[in-house]
């Protein structure tokens, strides 16, 4: 089945970015951190500080520090080893910030904002590095493997991408955007929209190079590791996973309403789900099964994300906590709550159409 691509706009715009590459001092201050003594094995820690909703969660790529950042217009830097903030709370944003991600180095952290701004920070200072301002809100945020470029936007807006060292703003993708990352080896965009579809584009030109389409609006998506597969998370509960070559899927029933954010483990054996049923998934990549469940969340899950060494799952909840677990410490998962079933699913392989 063939599904027409967005046709690309042709804009170009500068934007001021400084001081990429400057690193500053490390800083180390208290927060509240709270010792989790209850039936539920794989718990560890429970980060408390923000004062909103926490929409977005990541590790840095050494997989010492965890980025958060929440509605209470805030972000905050986690110590992953004394589970305590590296540093002060940035503050910057004049309104909720959206999604939060590590440069490839881990050396800068970039923060998207319903303020319209996407910000740049220095990780071991907190200091402000830059300030890219937008014409809408940005949802979504996140940095080339290379470091050179970056991608930005808003679901009703196309999706911005800006080389990092020339601040030319270059090929802009589809409308309906709610998810977008980079393959490792930066060549690959993948994107989820509310069309249902998951895009996969060539990071260079802007060019579709292929389409899968789900059956409801896309929230999450995200490449396996070594980029064969995709997994991406529906507005029905599904987590589907994908074959970039076959085309074909299994999809994942376990969710009882909206999944909010996947991703795969490091050796992209294992996937992790957040949902609006406050549940975390963690499935087999190969047979669909769900191994089990990570339970304790008051509120929907916005953010969940693997440890670089796999060992732990980090999650931002609408609970205002962010939530180190054991991900290989599961509470037990009925089989009848989780079901896997194997399709063959069409896709468009036409990389012309922009």
């Amino acid at each position: 089945m063939k599904v027409s691509s967005l046709r690309r706009p042709q804009l170009y715009h500068r934007v001021l970015l400084s001081a990429w590459l400057l690193i500053g001092a490390t800083s180390t201050f208290l927060s509240k951190t709270s010792e989790v003594d209850d039936s539920r094995p794989a718990i560890r820690r429970v980060l408390e500080g923000h004062t909103d909703d926490v929409n977005s969660v990541a590790y840095s790529p050494d997989g010492e520090r965890i980025v958060s950042g929440s509605s209470d217009s805030t972000i905050r830097v986690w110590d992953v080893h004394t589970r305590r903030l590296a540093l002060e709370p940035i503050e910057g944003h004049a309104d909720s910030v959206r999604s939060v991600a590590f440069s490839a180095g881990g050396k800068r952290i970039m923060s998207g904002s319903y303020d319209k701004t996407v910000r740049i920070w220095d990780t071991h200072s907190g200091t402000l590095v830059s300030t890219i301002n937008h014409t809408d809100w940005v949802t979504f945020v996140a940095c080339s493997p290379d470091g050179k470029g970056i991608v930005f936007g808003y679901a009703d807006r196309p999706v911005c991408m800006l080389d990092a060292k020339t601040g030319v703003l270059g090929p802009l993708l589809g409308k309906g955007v709610t998810s977008v990352n980079f393959s490792d080896d930066g060549k690959k965009l993948l994107s989820g929209s509310t069309d249902c579809m998951v895009r996969v584009w060539d990071a260079d030109t802007g060019h579709t190079i292929r389409t899968f389409r789900g059956l409801s609006p896309v929230r999450s998506a995200r490449f396996s590791p070594d980029s064969r597969r995709i997994v991406s998370g529906g507005s029905d509960g599904i987590v589907t996973v994908w074959d970039m070559q076959s085309s074909d899927s299994i999809t994942l029933f376990g969710h009882e309403v909206e999944v909010r954010s996947v991703a795969f483990s490091p050796d992209g054996e294992r996937i992790v789900s957040g949902g609006k049923d406050r549940q975390i998934i963690v499935w087999d990549a190969n047979s669909g099964r769900a191994l089990g469940r990570l339970s304790g969340h008051t509120d929907q899950v916005a953010s969940v994300s693997f440890s670089p060494d796999g060992k732990w799952v980090v999650s931002g909840s609408w609970d205002n906590t962010v939530r180190i677990w054991e991900a290989d410490r599961l509470d037990a998962m009925p089989e009848s709550d989780a079901e896997s079933d194997v399709t063959d699913t069409d896709s468009d392989a036409d990389s012309d159409d922009a």
